[in-house]
């Protein structure tokens, strides 16, 4: 019942009166984005979310747009801007994504919603990933979040599928909230994100 309908309602709740809460935030940072990013503050991207169906994640924009001599992007390294790098630190950069949960693209907490084209390389087990809708943080992110494998990170997201309640959602958002005060595991060591998942690590 938790799973499909009471975690709904408290999502879209809880989502409508953060996102109101932190309006000033969100102005503020849009608005230093705008400047920065020459009116592009905002970051859309096409993610796989419940049952493997599509929809626009929202972010701040923290990297710029930079490709080399052959037109691809360069590296998050070299494209990371000063503010995007202040702006992720604090994890500021996720709290559009509250309109996802609001429209009821995402949840609160589940798994992270990635990229469309890993999905070919999820094993069965992985899949599983996407029996619930893809949240703001998750089991994995409270674990280690990027600072971890990919492996270890799907291991943690399907046992979260598997164990998902009320009381395990209210354990994520307390260990989340001391997360984002200590600023651990935002990303991997050397690495200013995360490395791209291959189907093995």
């Amino acid at each position: 019942m938790y799973r499909y309908y009471f975690k709904r309602i408290i999502d879209f709740l809880c989502a409508l009166v953060g996102f109101v809460l932190l309006l000033p935030v969100f102005f503020l940072v849009s608005l230093f984005l705008f400047i920065s990013n020459k009116g592009t503050p905002f970051f859309l991207q096409e993610r796989p979310g419940l049952n493997e169906k599509n929809f626009n994640i929202i972010k701040f924009k923290t990297m710029s747009d930079k490709k080399d001599s052959k037109g691809l992007l360069l590296p998050d390294s070299e494209r990371m801007t000063p503010l995007g790098s202040i702006i992720r630190k604090l994890s500021l950069d996720e709290i559009p994504q509250l309109i996802n949960v609001i429209k009821g693209d995402m949840s609160l907490i589940g798994p992270r919603p990635l990229r469309t084209y890993y999905l070919p390389l999820y094993s069965v087990e992985q899949k599983k990933r996407h029996s619930v809708r893809p949240g703001i943080t998750g089991w994995a992110q409270v674990n280690g979040r990027n600072a971890i494998s990919w492996t270890k990170k799907f291991e943690y997201d399907v046992w979260y599928v598997n164990n998902l309640s009320f009381f395990l959602d209210m354990k994520i958002i307390f260990l989340t909230i001391k997360k984002v005060f200590k600023r651990e595991g935002i990303s991997q060591e050397g690495q200013v994100t995360v490395e791209r998942f291959n189907g093995s690590n």
